[in-house]
């Protein structure tokens, strides 16, 4: 085995989990290549537990005749939750004020009531309820060196299934850049409140910021420069004997680790020889991308312009099938953005969530409310007006939209204020108000999501069953 560990001497025990010296700039070595490891207990102590399996085998899979895509919308901050529920239960219900803005998708629409994420009931106000939304898992306590979510984001499962038929697997966005520090008040890390996309427990994704950017990753997957492909290609291949002798000689845990990372590798590869083998499976964008769609160079310094530009990209990287599952962050978690853009507003965000039943701050902060979900409103009523074959990207699509708690003043994650708009090529039954047993995991709405998706997943996290009445 070739690996450069910075002049060190590794020892590696087959049987044995406990930290190892290896190097954190330890490479994967090949003949002319060389490729950077992934965060291993072997170099620094995490407490990170096993990450689930990967759900779907990708081979000799052929694409959807109606592509099916996922999105997540996380909002921080809760919501006010006197205004949220809907009147009426089933068919027959009534938008309630904060959610007016979606009368238009009402048919496209599930409203859900009740749910919970119970791992999240503990540590914070915030951030286990934030980095903790798409996992359903309780993170671990940390100060920032020893980041454990423990467990794998909902989309990521989704992605594993229909990543091998797009060139982008997923897409992270977001709005705020990464919060560092510590929180004093709590002793979390902030960056937990900038990730609800995990791809294993130790792995926070990465979110794209400029909408400029975004496009111009959407369009160079539609238009690859032939000349690179073959040389990406053949580094993955020198590398992975040297990546598979390594891994045979790490503990579980890490072992564990490297089969997630060579998967995504193998992955990568798969997709570059699928550019070019010039088979019949070859992926094509659905709609050509014309680079007059291409945003401002300049990041938008108004918050609602890069909002809705980052929305614009969704649609678009949905109407063109580079990918099947996104998420994006409308704000990290305790997020102070300043919403006095709105009439009627006068502070920030977070401030305005702890209003301690103040008349005024409830007012405000239902009108930030129901701004989110304009929205929202907006990216459901952008995807109803593609057009596909027989119906539309909205038809095909499942969008999520919710946050880690109810209400910013409580902190509380019962009855978490949860959307679900799309029919999922026909598969989830829109159009209802659906109101569940107090306390009724969040993480069954995520496996009849994934299910919907075309997953063979029968559990998620702590679920306890398909979240009925969701599904066809």
């Amino acid at each position: 085995m070739n690996i450069n560990a910075s002049k060190r001497t590794v020892f590696l025990d087959d049987d044995s989990n406990r930290r190892l010296p290896l190097s954190r700039r330890t490479l994967l070595r090949g003949v002319g290549a060389a490729l950077a490891l992934p965060w291993l207990e072997a170099m620094m102590p995490t407490g990170a537990v096993a990450a689930e399996a990967l759900a779907a085998e990708s081979d000799g899979a052929r694409p959807n005749d109606s592509p099916l895509r996922m999105a997540a919308l996380f909002v921080p901050n809760g919501v006010r939750q006197d205004m949220w529920t809907p009147t009426g239960e089933g068919r027959e219900f009534e938008l309630s004020p904060s959610l007016e803005p979606l009368a238009a998708v009402k048919d496209q629409l599930l409203v859900l009531s009740n749910l919970w994420n119970q791992a999240s009931n503990v540590g914070d106000g915030h951030y286990v309820k934030t980095s903790g939304f798409l996992t359903c898992t309780t993170i671990n306590k940390s100060l920032g060196i020893d980041l454990n979510c423990n467990g794998r984001s909902m989309d990521q499962v989704a992605a594993d299934y229909s990543g091998a038929f797009t060139p982008l697997s997923s897409l992270e966005l977001g709005i705020d850049p990464v919060t560092t520090g510590v929180d004093t008040n709590v002793g979390y890390t902030r960056v937990y409140g900038s990730h609800i996309a995990w791809s294993g427990p130790t792995s926070p994704l990465a979110r794209e910021l400029n909408p400029r950017l975004v496009f111009d990753r959407l369009f160079h997957a539609a238009n690859p420069k032939q000349g690179n492909q073959k040389r990406d290609s053949m580094l993955l291949d020198r590398v992975l004997g040297d990546a598979n002798e390594l891994k045979r000689r790490l503990g579980a845990a890490d072992r564990q680790r490297m089969d997630e990372y060579l998967q995504s590798v193998r992955s990568i590869e798969q997709r570059l020889q699928k550019q070019n083998d010039g088979s019949i499976n070859r992926w094509q964008p659905l709609v050509q991308l014309d680079v007059k769609q291409r945003p401002p160079e300049e990041r938008p310094d108004q918050y609602v312009q890069q909002v809705r530009l980052m929305l614009d990209m969704i649609a678009l990287a949905f109407q063109t099938d580079t990918t099947r599952v996104c998420t994006f962050m409308f704000g990290n978690a305790v997020s102070g953005r300043n919403f006095s853009f709105l009439d009627g507003v006068t502070g920030g965000h977070h401030d305005t969530s702890h209003h301690q039943n103040n008349e005024d701050k409830l007012r405000q902060y239902q009108l930030i409310n129901r701004w989110h979900v304009e929205q929202y409103a907006y990216l459901l009523g952008k995807l109803r007006d593609m057009k596909e074959r027989d119906g539309t990207v909205l038809d095909n699509s499942m969008i999520l939209y919710g946050s880690g708690l109810r209400d910013g003043n409580s902190h509380s994650p019962h009855n978490l204020p949860i959307l679900l708009g799309g029919s999922g090529g026909g598969r989830i039954a829109t159009g209802q108000h659906l109101s569940f047993g107090k306390d009724t995991p969040l993480a069954n709405l995520y496996v009849a999501m994934l299910q919907a998706f075309g997953s063979d997943k029968k559990s998620f996290a702590d679920s306890t069953d398909v979240l009925p009445g969701v599904l066809v």
